[in-house]
């Protein structure tokens, strides 16, 4: 029953915004820490920012620092993701997933070390 739905995603032109929402169910949402991840076209998977890791801060990976924040909602189990001055390089499919807080305090953002992926949504800037 463990399941995590990415939403909010879109065509926005360099220098808007999109907020991304990720529900989770089937497991208690505190005990769990919350990543987000993307894949841009022809490229690898590469991790974004995470939270509930355990130390009380979120963390964001260089490209993103500054400009996305990660933040959470723990009564309706979502996740948020707000993305400002977007760049065409941020165009990717976007995936939340789902890990111990044990684990991910270590591995951050190391797509292993997490147990459940959300299906994705697709965000398109275009210049």
């Amino acid at each position: 029953d463990v399941q995590l739905q990415a939403s909010g995603g879109g065509s926005v032109q360099a220098g808007g915004s999109l907020r991304l929402s990720c529900v989770v169910s089937g497991f208690t949402f505190d005990d769990y820490a919350i990543g987000w991840f993307r894949r841009a076209p022809g490229k690898e998977r590469e991790g974004v920012s995470c939270i509930n890791i355990g130390d009380g801060r979120p963390y964001y990976e260089n490209p993103v620092k500054g400009r996305f924040t990660i933040s959470s909602d723990n009564a309706r189990n979502t996740v948020y993701l707000q993305m400002n001055n977007l760049k065409p390089e941020d165009t990717a499919v976007y995936y939340c997933a789902a890990g111990s807080k044990t684990k991910i305090l270590s591995t951050l953002l190391t797509p292993d070390g997490y147990d459940f992926w959300g299906q994705g949504t697709q965000a398109t800037v275009s210049s």
